[in-house]
């Protein structure tokens, strides 16, 4: 199957090319560590996070590269307000950055280069763009000429001639046009700043992006990824600054991810609905988080609520215990004569045909809503399985059932999602270790050991016909949400979703 992408650059959906043969260059606009991120940040960075995994996973090599933007206006103003430097403003939510990817389970950049370690390179194209007559000097400021690109505005598809300053186009009347924008801005009294050959400064924020895409990949390189709101302006100046210093094309292919709305509104300082990744992960584990958002095309608008994170829990859950059943029967016995072989089969071929919709969906630019709608459907025919046939099952159907749940594991993983390791039977509530110590007299702390407990104490009381003692273990195990079922490979312990 080919691999097809929306390329932003033309707003159509492409067959992908690499540059070079089973290799991909990526370039991913990072953050500006002023503040910890919010789960719109969050949410972009997880897409390309899907992608990357998605593309190592069709067998590319991939070059991933992420830059933190460590000098900006945003970092000044912060600093200044808390009354510290505005390096220790960078460094402190640089690592809260990085601590808040590695608890998504975003995989590392294989290059992070920061703003403030690359204003060699940065004054270099400056001087380049100057050169060549797309860039001139004011008082120490230094403006890329915007109408000396004749192709600005193709990425966005705006028409020069209608745009009006804004976003981070900065009104200034020293400019030859008020599209033009900052390159180098002189140093103000309190601001960090470096030497050039222009005075005392800082890099414009445009420019950071296209030096350190150069520096690490090399242009072209293949893949350009952001949040949609970065398109205008900053995309759309990262192309003109680097393809009028280079002359040659800047990126292949640009990939833009949706927004963010929660509760159905726009995310909003103003509207005080601004939630930060940080405060969800301490709510909610990082892998019901990713399930949630990989639940929509990574272009489209995702509404976030805490309904959508409590379906995305209980969907994760559905998951889990499917794999851990599977894992649990298939550690027992299977004394059953078997379903029937028309039933198998049938649902080895859900499994053959799950797999091959995930990948055409993955294929179709990352369509990983379809592809879970896909390994759903997995998890509904193996549940449906087991509940036809659990006091029948056989070597041969723990075998498809075995299938079945390897297959989940490996497509939730390409997704970044991990079930819970090293568990081979449902995940049980702590409560269960205080009605193993009154009924069975269990002293440990282990959830597992004080189930196993309860089972033999359960049987014990069975035996000896003491259905008062066999009660006690069932309905204190109910209140819990547990139950047993007697199946022809022993007790089945189940664990509501709920």
């Amino acid at each position: 199957m080919t691999l097809r992408l929306y390329n932003s650059m033309g707003r159509t959906k492409e067959d992908f090319v690499p540059r070079e043969a089973g290799k991909v260059s990526m370039y991913i606009c990072g953050p500006t560590v002023y503040n910890h991120i919010h789960i719109g940040n969050a949410r972009t960075f997880l897409s390309f996070d899907l992608i990357r995994r998605y593309l190592e996973h069709r067998g590319f090599d991939v070059a991933f590269v992420q830059n933190i933007t460590d000098v900006d206006d945003k970092i000044i103003r912060a600093a200044a307000e808390a009354g510290v430097t505005a390096a220790e403003v960078a460094s402190t939510y640089s690592d809260a950055f990085l601590k808040a990817m590695a608890d998504l389970g975003v995989e590392k950049p294989t290059a992070q280069p920061r703003a403030t370690e690359t204003i060699g390179p940065m004054i270099e194209m400056v001087e380049r763009l100057i050169e060549r007559g797309h860039a001139y000097v004011v008082d120490g400021d230094v403006y890329f000429a915007v109408r000396s690109f004749t192709g600005y505005g193709k990425l966005s598809g705006r028409d020069i001639d209608d745009l009006e300053s804004g976003a981070r186009v900065g009104v200034d009347e020293r400019k030859n046009d008020p599209l033009d924008f900052a390159l180098w801005k002189s140093a103000k009294p309190g601001e960090p700043h470096w030497t050039s050959p222009w005075g005392e400064g800082r890099p414009g924020w445009h420019l950071e992006c296209s030096v350190m895409s150069e520096m690490e990949l090399g242009v072209p390189f293949d893949i350009h990824g952001g949040g949609s709101d970065l398109i205008f302006p900053h995309h759309e100046n990262e192309v003109a600054q680097s393809e009028a210093a280079t002359g040659k094309p800047f990126a292949r292919y640009w990939l833009h991810g949706g927004m963010l709305n929660i509760n159905a509104e726009k995310m909003s300082k103003s509207l005080g609905n601004f939630t930060l990744l940080k405060d969800v992960l301490e709510a909610y584990p990082a892998p019901v988080l990713r399930l949630l958002m990989l639940q929509t095309h990574y272009r489209s608008p995702l509404d976030f609520s805490t309904e959508r994170l409590e379906e995305a829990s209980t969907a994760y859950e559905r998951f889990a215990n499917m794999v851990r059943m599977i894992t649990w029967l298939r550690d027992r016995p299977a004394p059953g004569i078997g379903a029937g072989v028309a039933d198998r089969e049938a649902l080895q071929t859900v499994v053959t045909e799950v797999r091959a919709r995930f990948a055409a969906d993955m294929d179709d630019d990352f369509n990983s809503a379809g592809a879970l709608g896909a390994l759903f459907e997995l998890a509904r025919a193996a549940n449906g399985f087991l509940s036809a046939n659990e006091t029948v099952l056989s070597a041969p159907d723990l075998d498809v059932l075995g299938d079945a749940a390897a297959t989940v594991i490996e497509l939730l993983g390409v997704l970044g999602v991990d079930l819970p390791a090293g568990e081979t039977g449902p995940s049980l509530p702590v409560g269960v270790i205080a009605i193993a110590a009154e009924v069975a007299g269990y002293s440990g702390d282990d959830t597992s050991a004080a189930m196993d407990a309860l089972l033999e104490a359960r049987a014990a009381a069975r035996a000896d016909k003491d259905w008062a003692r066999a009660d006690a273990v069932r309905d204190g195990l109910a209140a819990l949400g547990v139950r047993v079922e007697d199946t022809a490979a022993g007790p089945r312990v189940i664990v509501s979703e709920n």
